[in-house]
């Protein structure tokens, strides 16, 4: 289970939007304990083999700061920002930050100059950089760079973080920070309107197949609504007509309302009452 998530059952919605219109371009349902970088790259694909994206840039949360999906965008030239975990430092007197790495000898240099040299690498793909014990021993820092039970000082740098480096650098950029900003408006606006307005907070049915099927029609009913209120906006659909099915929506809603599917546990609104809700609140936007 991943940190900070809820214990139970879930599934997991690994949904893309694009950046102007914020239309849904796919939703992938996964088991809750998934990684969100496991499918990202693979959902990515598919949608340029499907629709013929020419995927210029993209922004994702901390969950797909990854060293494997760093390389594969730069890789295919797109430009990339993400987010990324601040975790806790154990050594706040001496942080990794203050060690500098040396690319042609490919060593770490200490701030009161001792060498790190390479050691090992291990299967997650990280380098291991070993001081030497002797130095360590005479070191004035040596209390505060690492734990009384060590003998020497270890820092990991993994294969691919040159490409990480690059993710960090874009998020600093100017183009970086608009890229990030308009993440939080369409991306979790689309979340937030799901849950709120699609009955998208609850899971309606079992199994990762018939969830999907609940994230395709939420997805469609999303973008249906997006699609007519731009339309609307340009000029192109008139939306009086949608006054009559305004009214007929929201009586109809009412009296389901008073009504409770067999089965349904207590204080869950039905399947049915949120199908009329959904189509009821895309009807009140588009009009």
């Amino acid at each position: 289970m991943r940190d900070g998530k809820p214990n139970g059952f879930h599934f997991l919605d690994h949904r893309t939007t694009d950046a102007k219109y914020n239309v849904i371009t796919d939703t992938y349902i996964t088991a809750g304990n998934v990684a969100d970088s496991e499918p990202y790259l693979a959902r990515l694909q598919a949608q340029i083999d499907k629709f013929g994206f020419e995927v210029e840039a993209v922004a994702l949360d901390a969950g797909y700061f990854t060293g494997y999906i760093c390389k594969k965008l730069s890789e295919q030239n797109i430009f990339m920002v993400m987010g990324y975990r601040r975790f806790g430092k154990r050594n706040k007197e001496v942080p990794k930050s203050q060690f500098k790495y040396e690319e042609e000898t490919d060593v770490f240099a200490c701030p009161m100059g001792c060498i790190l040299e390479y050691a090992t690498t291990d299967r997650e793909g990280y380098r291991q950089y070993k001081s030497n014990p002797t130095d360590c021993a005479v070191c004035p820092l040596r209390d505060k760079c690492f734990s009384e039970k060590q003998k020497q000082k270890v820092i990991t740098h993994h294969i691919w973080e040159e490409y990480k480096d690059i993710a960090r650098k874009n998020k600093l950029t100017s183009t970086g920070k608009k890229l990030y900003k308009v993440r939080c408006s369409t991306i979790e606006r689309s979340f937030a309107d799901a849950k709120e307005l699609h009955g998208y907070r609850y899971a309606r049915f079992r199994g990762v197949k018939y969830v999907q099927m609940q994230a395709y029609l939420t997805a469609a009913c999303q973008n249906m609504k997006k699609i007519a209120l731009h339309l609307t906006k340009k000029g192109q659909v008139k939306g009086y007509f949608l006054c009559f099915y305004h009214v007929l929506l929201f009586c109809t809603n009412f009296r389901i309302h008073t009504f409770q599917s067999v089965g349904n546990p207590k204080g869950f609104p039905n399947t049915l009452t949120h199908l009329y809700i959904s189509v009821y609140f895309s009807c009140i936007f588009n009009y």
